[in-house]
C-alpha cells in the first residue's frame, strides 16, 4: 500500500510529522482526521519503483504495450466498468512491473480528484504529449473511449513505422559501427607501426606529403588523448541532453530540427499531421473551436507550431477565420492551408483535417523510405573515404620514395 508523508496539527496546536499507509491521499487525510489531527501537508512518498522509472538509462515502455493498455481501458469503460476499477484491473495485470507501478500511481491520483490527463502527464517518460492531449480531448468532449482507441491506433502505427525504419537502418548501422571501429583501429594501432619509417624519411630530407602529416598528427593525438576525447564527448552529449530538456533548449532544438535537410521536412510534416488529427477529432466530437485549439496545440511536438496555434486562438476569438493566423505563421504548407480555407467555407473542417492528417502520414512514410535508401550509399561513401584517406596517407610516402630512387 502507498505511504504518505504528512505534517499535521493536533487539537492542542502541536505540529507532528510522520508516515501513514493509505490507499490514496484522500484516504490518508481521512485517517489523520480520525486521529484528531488536522493535516497541513500530505504527500505521497516515492517508492523504489518510482525512482527506477526516473533513471535515465532505464529503457522506455514499448509503444505496443501502451497501445494494449489504452485499448483495454477503452473496452472496460465501454462496458460500464468505473474508471478507478478499470485502472486497478490494468495495474494488477500489467506484465511490465514498471507499467503496473505507473498505473497504480495514476489510479491513486485520480482517486484524489486529479483528472486522468493530469495524472498521465505526471509520467512524461511513459505517456507522450499526444496521448495526454487526446485523453484531455476525450474528457472535454465526453468521448474518452473513442479517444483511447485512437491513441492505441496511433501508437501501433507509430510502432510499425519505427520497426520498419529499424529494419531498414540495421545494415547502415552495422556499416557505421564496423567502419568507425576499423578506422579507429587503423589510426591508433596500424599508423604508429610506420612511425619509424616516416621518421627516417624526414631525417633524410625527403619529407612527408601533407596527407601523411595530417594522418600522423591525428594518430598521435588519439593515442595520447583518446580517452579524454571519449570522456569529453560523453559529457558533451549528457550536457546537451540536459539543456534540450529545458524550455529554451527545446525551442532552439525544435527550430533547428525543421532546417535539417530531408529529415527536417519529415519532422515538420509529422507535427502538422498530429495537429490536424487531434484538432479534427475534437471538432468532430463537438468540442468548441477555441477549446480544441488550446488542447491540440500540446500535441504538435514542436514549440514553434504550438506557439503559432496558441496565437491563433486570440485571433479566432476576435472573429477572424482560423486559416488567416495559421497562414501568417508560415508553418503550415500552402497546399494544406488551401484545403483548410475551403473546408472553413464549406463547414467541413473536422472531416478535412482528419483527411489531411491521413495524407500527410502517407507522405511521411514515402519520405522515410527515400531517406533510408539514401543513408546506405552515403555511409558506404563516408566509410570508404575514411579508409582511403588512411591507406593513401600510409602508402604515398612509399610511392614518393620509390619515385625518388628511380
Amino acid at each position: 500500500m502507498p505511504e504518505f508523508a504528512y505534517t499535521a496539527r493536533s487539537v492542542q496546536g502541536q505540529d507532528s510529522s510522520g508516515v501513514i499507509s493509505a490507499g490514496s491521499r484522500r484516504e490518508a487525510i481521512a485517517l489523520l482526521a480520525e486521529k484528531s489531527l488536522f493535516p497541513l501537508h500530505v504527500e505521497a512518498q516515492a517508492t523504489a519503483g518510482d525512482r527506477k522509472l526516473r533513471w535515465p538509462w532505464q529503457g522506455k515502455i514499448k509503444s505496443e504495450v501502451l497501445a494494449d493498455v489504452f485499448t483495454q481501458l477503452s473496452d472496460l469503460l465501454s462496458n460500464g466498468v468505473p474508471l478507478l476499477d478499470s485502472l486497478d484491473i490494468l495495474a494488477g495485470q500489467a506484465l511490465d512491473p514498471r507499467l503496473g507501478e505507473v498505473l497504480a500511481d495514476v489510479r491513486h491520483q485520480v482517486a484524489d480528484g486529479t483528472g486522468l490527463d493530469t495524472a498521465l502527464a505526471s509520467h512524461p517518460r511513459v505517456f507522450s504529449s499526444l496521448s495526454i492531449s487526446m485523453v484531455r480531448a476525450g474528457l472535454e468532449g465526453a468521448f474518452l473511449e473513442e479517444a483511447l482507441e485512437r491513441i492505441a491506433s496511433f501508437l501501433r502505427k507509430q510502432e510499425m513505422l519505427r520497426m520498419k525504419i529499424v529494419g531498414a537502418m540495421t545494415y547502415p548501422a552495422i556499416l557505421a559501427v564496423v567502419g568507425v571501429g576499423v578506422t579507429i583501429f587503423l589510426v591508433m594501432f596500424v599508423v604508429p607501426m610506420f612511425q619509424e619509417f616516416f621518421d627516417r624519411l624526414e631525417r633524410s630530407g625527403t619529407g612527408l606529403p601533407l596527407i601523411t602529416v595530417v594522418l600522423v598528427a591525428t594518430s598521435e593525438f588519439l593515442v595520447r588523448y583518446g580517452m579524454f576525447v571519449a570522456v569529453g564527448c560523453a559529457a558533451a552529449v549528457a550536457l546537451a541532453r540536459r539543456w534540450m530538456a529545458t524550455e529554451k533548449g527545446r525551442a532552439v532544438c525544435d527550430r533547428w530540427k525543421l532546417k535539417i535537410p530531408v529529415a527536417g521536412r519529415i519532422f515538420h510534416d509529422a507535427a502538422v499531421a498530429r495537429l490536424c488529427r487531434v484538432l479534427g477529432t475534437l471538432l468532430r466530437n463537438g468540442v468548441p473551436l477555441l477549446t480544441a485549439l488550446r488542447i491540440s496545440s500540446d500535441s504538435t511536438g514542436n514549440q514553434l507550431l504550438q506557439h503559432a496555434v496558441l496565437e491563433s486562438v486570440e485571433t479566432v476569438s476576435s472573429g477572424d477565420s482560423l486559416s488567416r493566423p495559421l497562414a501568417a505563421s508560415r508553418l503550415i504548407p500552402p497546399q494544406t492551408m488551401a484545403m483548410i480555407r475551403v473546408a472553413e467555407e464549406a463547414n467541413t473542417l473536422d472531416e478535412v483535417l482528419v483527411r489531411i492528417a491521413d495524407r500527410i502520414d502517407q507522405r511521411i512514410e514515402r519520405q522515410l523510405d527515400m531517406m533510408v535508401r539514401m543513408v546506405e550509399p552515403m555511409m558506404l561513401l563516408v566509410i570508404g573515404s575514411m579508409v582511403l584517406f588512411i591507406i593513401v596517407g600510409i602508402l604515398l610516402p612509399v610511392f614518393d620514395l620509390n619515385a625518388s630512387i628511380g
